[in-house]
């Protein structure tokens, strides 16, 4: 057998494989070949999606226990040399964060030991060298100092049923780096992990390892809304079943061994409120705290009162955005976060859904609006003399025809989309939650069979807090549309919702990171790729700050009179936890009031009918494949794309002539980031690729499509066939001219009209004397399509 005839897959099967069973290794438990690290990112063209075939997949890891990996290999055929996969598994290694990678021929191995003692790094062994797991991990272990007591506790075993639900990659690391520091008697841990990325399940984990080697025995899980916990408790947590409890009712049983509790549930403004005093200090030795950024931050919160009454326990913190404030800090509580996954690697790896971001600019938010001398408002106050702008409105001042324009723009896009895409809508307070859930029933009048089509969601409604999980749960086809101001910033697993409006002006980086969160998760099943966010307020200018870590893949400003559905392309302090600066907040989940809240009497809100209120014409803006805004103009940045890839006319002329498929030219370029819907809406419509790139980079003088087959045409190309063969290829042009060149390189192209009135496929292709010759007649096609 010569091993230079053999493929990759043959070389794992037959060296790496005997060579790994040899050294000891345990094929079932310990060997993952092909594990798939990343999904590949999702790119959105215009209402298309596609996965980026950047997905990374490592030939082998190797875990010394179950979900728990300490190598790497990579494997080369034996036409490569021994180390050309290191590279390659040196960055799958640094996504695991392990020590130790492998690359292989099957002549032997290339071994990278990243804690070698000797200072030699990288070493040639022999197939029957390669070290086994104990080794390995005796090293390993050794390298981190852990004590015979510290590794038991790091190899304690994951929780693991017949659902074959495995942790990715960044869950593991998180999982395993927390239980680690625990180890290591660290007793202060922060989590950060962007919305949608499983932060439950991962701390379902921790705890249950902690729990089932019996480092930890009392565990206090503490979240502020009630969905939140009765979701854990019935799905992520589920599994801990008798030995849980939820804290209600002010009651306390101390029979348990897992607790999970609203912080409101334990605390109040009296002592005697604070049930939470009712356990000794040391009574639980592990809390968990979901979302702690929400309360756990301020040294004044309640929630630092139960984490400082339980001091001697280990907290930790889970957090999608660690707040950073002057008078707020997560780090100087918890400390550094231990470990980060962030929206953008979400994105990046085809774990989070990308988005799309419309923004619609309102004349009135712009110029701001002043009453003339005297005027009262519709109820019959007199309109206190002074400029009103985007900070007023919703707040102290109505301009109803604001809102009813915001639903219309809101209809709009669904009914040029899908009227039936779970949406939010995010407005100032409840009373503006109410005001647009008026007019969108108003707006979508003709679905009022089902008043649940549009229902306001906010914490002081008790029907449409019981619709929750019906908008939640994807089999439920209502709700439909969402108004809400903060009930539904957080704790809300939304896996559907396709659209996101903002209505409420956002201030703090914390609170716009959770409501874009409410639209990252991906559902596959229900064709929830990516999502798209309208923004009224000018909130999505904070995709600007540094803070910010994940890029939209478009931004659309649509015109005055413009449809809102974007086009087939690819000076406050911080706003507090408050419903509004009215004074009305809004209540727990749980019914009880959250005493952070003021107590101040209402402002005046004045409510005006009748002031027109308009879009102002604007701009659109991109972003290129890395998800950077293009600040170039749209010609320049393609230009610039093009030019990188080909050095000349001449150059892209030959890779065009010669490619077998035109389409594989445009598709590659297009996930570089050139935007041909966007061009063809600047050149032409009815231009071919070809000539978009030629005009752009080279100024070409462009010709459509229609001009391109004619000229076919006239040169008299078809004689050179029979009857048969020159109706089909008459077909093919007209297709060309009317579709382009991707419909009629597909071979399904014969199984459509016109081309079912010639035959099967199969006869058509036998009208050129077989599928080489019509491969050929098509090829001879496209060159005269393209010739000079």
């Amino acid at each position: 057998m010569d091993k230079k005839q053999l493929s990759e897959r043959d070389i794992c099967t037959k060296y790496i494989t005997p060579a790994l069973e040899r050294a000891g290794w345990d094929i079932f438990t310990q060997v993952r070949e092909e594990f798939t690290l990343t999904n590949g990112r999702i790119i959105v063209r215009g209402k298309l999606h596609t996965r980026a075939k950047n997905n990374k997949r490592a030939d082998y890891v190797l875990f010394y226990k179950p979900n728990v990996p300490i190598a790497v290999i990579e494997a080369k055929d034996n036409n490569h040399s021994l180390g050309n996969g290191m590279q390659q598994g040196l960055g799958y290694a640094e996504l695991l964060q392990v020590p130790f990678v492998f690359s292989s021929n099957g002549d032997g191995f290339l071994f990278h030991n990243k804690i070698a003692t000797d200072g030699i790094i990288e070493r040639e062994i022999s197939l029957e060298e390669f070290p086994s797991a104990d080794m390995l991990w005796r090293w390993w272990s050794a390298h981190q100092g852990l004590s015979e007591q510290q590794q038991s506790l790091v190899t304690q075993d994951y929780y693991s049923d017949s659902s074959s639900k495995t942790p990715r990659y960044y869950q593991l690391l998180a999982i395993n780096k927390t239980i680690e520091a625990i180890a290591k008697w660290q007793n202060r841990i922060l989590l950060v992990m962007a919305t949608g990325t499983g932060k439950t399940f991962t701390a379902f984990q921790i705890i249950w390892r902690l729990w089932k080697s019996k480092h930890k025995k009392r565990i206090l899980f503490l979240a502020d809304r009630n969905i939140l916990i009765d979701q854990t408790m019935t799905n992520d947590f589920k599994p801990f079943g008798s030995a849980m409890t939820k804290i209600k009712n002010r009651q306390v049983d101390k029979s348990y061994e897992i607790y999970l509790s609203l912080y409101q549930a334990v605390t109040g403004t009296e002592d005697i409120q604070n049930i939470y005093k009712q356990f000794s200090r040391d009574f639980f030795d592990l809390i968990v705290i979901d979302e702690c950024h929400r309360g756990s931050a301020a040294e004044d919160s309640a929630w630092r009162q139960i984490l400082e009454y339980f001091s001697s326990a280990t907290q930790i913190g889970l957090t999608a955005t660690p707040k950073e404030t002057k008078e707020v800090s997560n780090i100087d509580y918890f400390g550094e976060p231990i470990y980060t996954y962030s929206l953008k690697e979400g994105i990046d790896d085809g774990f989070l859904a990308p988005y799309k971001v419309v923004r619609i600019d309102l004349d009135k938010d712009l110029t701001g609006w002043r009453p003339s001398k005297g005027m009262v408002d519709k109820y019959g106050y007199e309109i206190e003399d002074r400029v009103y702008n985007q900070k007023d409105f919703d707040k102290t001042l109505v301009l109803e025809q604001r809102t009813k324009l915001v639903a219309k723009k809101v209809s709009e896009y669904l009914k040029q989309t899908n009227r039936f895409d779970k949406t939010i809508v995010f407005c100032e307070n409840i009373d503006h939650a109410e005001r647009m859930r008026q007019a969108l029933v108003n707006e979508n009048a003709d679905l009022a069979a089902d008043s649940r089509y549009v229902m306001r969601i906010t914490g002081d409604n008790e029907e449409g807090k019981a619709e929750l999980d019906n908008f939640i749960f994807p089999e439920s086809k209502y709700p439909v549309i969402a108004t809400t101001s903060k009930l539904m910033t957080t704790g809300v697993d939304a896996q559907t919702c396709k659209l996101i409006v903002l209505d409420q002006r956002i201030q703090s980086m914390t609170e716009f990171k959770q409501i874009i969160g409410r639209g990252t998760r991906i559902n596959e099943e229900y064709g929830k790729f990516y999502f798209t966010i309208i923004d009224f307020k000018k909130a999505t200018e904070l995709f600007a700050d540094p803070d910010f870590d994940g890029d939209p893949v478009q931004i659309y400003e649509p015109k005055l009179d413009e449809s809102p559905v974007p086009p087939d392309l690819p000076e406050d302090e911080e706003t507090s936890d408050r419903d509004s600066d009215t004074g009305k907040g809004e209540k727990l989940p749980s019914g009880e009031e959250n005493p952070n809240l003021p107590t101040e009497p209402r402002t005046r809100i004045y409510v005006v009918a009748n002031v027109e209120v308009k879009v102002v014409a604007e701009r659109v803006q991109y972003f290129d494949a890395d998800g950077k805004l293009i600040t170039a103009s749209l010609k320049d940045y393609t230009r610039q794309t093009v030019t990188k890839e080909f050095a000349s006319l001449d150059d892209f002329l030959k890779r065009w002539s010669s490619a077998d498929k035109k389409q594989a030219i445009v598709d590659e370029l297009a996930q570089e980031g050139v935007f041909f819907e966007a061009l063809a809406d600047k050149i032409g419509k009815d231009c071919d690729p070809f000539d978009l790139l030629c005009h752009v980079a080279w100024d070409m003088p462009p010709l459509t499509r229609r001009e391109r087959s004619e000229k076919v045409k006239k040169r008299n190309y078809f004689a050179n066939y029979g009857e048969q063969a020159r109706r089909v290829l008459e077909a093919l042009l007209d297709k060309y001219a009317d579709q382009g060149i991707a419909q009629i390189e597909e071979r399904k192209i014969l199984t459509v009209v016109p081309f079912t009135q010639f035959g099967t496929p199969m006869e058509i292709i036998r009208v050129f004397g077989g599928l080489q010759g019509y491969e050929a007649a098509l090829r001879d096609l496209k060159q005269s399509l393209y010739s000079a």
